[in-house]
């Protein structure tokens, strides 16, 4: 019975989302369009993600789905300028992050761009992973010479706390090219929820405890300076990285 009725608020909590996005996609957001412009409409759309997005993650643990469980969370609130790099247990990790971090956006699948529900929305502050490279980091620099931080998730796919997936370079490559700092977040939970190949409504018989940590920042600029080996510097961070997150 306890499964059924987990199962049952998850997809409530879900379908409340589906609803706020509608809502934003079709309404706010388009006619926002007529009344802001330039650099004010892109922190239009972040502040009223983070507001919504951090009310979603609340309604979650005030279903009794989860506990979110955080360490050092007023520097995490304060996290600025930054590509974020973190570990990635769940399908609504970027949903936890953008809700605490205040003007912060992420790389997403193109595929969301073309839906109709959503297409307003995702062309709003993200990135999608099918842009050119020099696009991509083009994009990326601008938003965070803007004040934004970019989330990535380095390991490209949802892992368990005890494995260790590869890590790829694109966070390097973002950082070095804005010349912003990399801060890396540890972000696990106790048993698999919302997991790869996991139905949405599979939550288990007791609330997931998610573990969020500040970790610390890589300093980038320093690595920089270092050498000009770009491979070398790419290929430096890309372990500092690793290290950051799965040490």
């Amino acid at each position: 019975m306890i499964k059924i009725i987990r199962s049952f608020l998850v997809l409530l909590s879900f379908f409340i989302f589906g609803i706020g996005a509608i809502i934003l996609n079709f309404t706010l957001f388009p006619l926002a369009k007529f009344f802001i412009k330039d650099k004010n409409l892109l922190y239009f759309y972040s502040d009223v993600i983070h507001s919504t997005w951090a009310w979603f993650v609340k309604l979650i643990i005030s279903f009794g789905i989860m506990n979110l469980n955080i360490e050092d969370l007023a520097k995490i609130k304060q996290i600025k300028n930054k590509v974020i790099v973190s570990t990635h247990p769940s399908f609504i990790d970027i949903v936890i992050l953008i809700g605490l971090i205040p003007r912060t956006t992420c790389i997403v699948k193109s595929a969301l761009a073309q839906n109709l529900i959503l297409s307003n929305l995702v062309s709003s502050i993200f990135i999608l992973e099918d842009e050119t490279l020099d696009n991509m980091k083009n994009y990326t620099k601008k938003m965070l010479d803007n004040g934004f931080n970019v989330v990535i998730f380095p390991s490209g796919i949802r892992h368990r706390k005890n494995e260790y997936p590869k890590i790829h370079k694109g966070a390097a490559t973002i950082a070095m090219n804005a010349k912003a700092n990399i801060v890396a977040l540890k972000l696990y939970t106790d048993f698999d929820f919302l997991f790869i190949n996991q139905p949405i409504y599979e939550a288990g018989e007791r609330k997931v405890n998610y573990e969020l940590s500040y970790v610390g920042e890589i300093d980038v600029k320093s690595e920089l300076e270092k050498t000009d080996n770009e491979i070398v510097i790419k290929k430096n961070i890309t372990k500092m990285i690793e290290n950051a997150l799965y040490s």
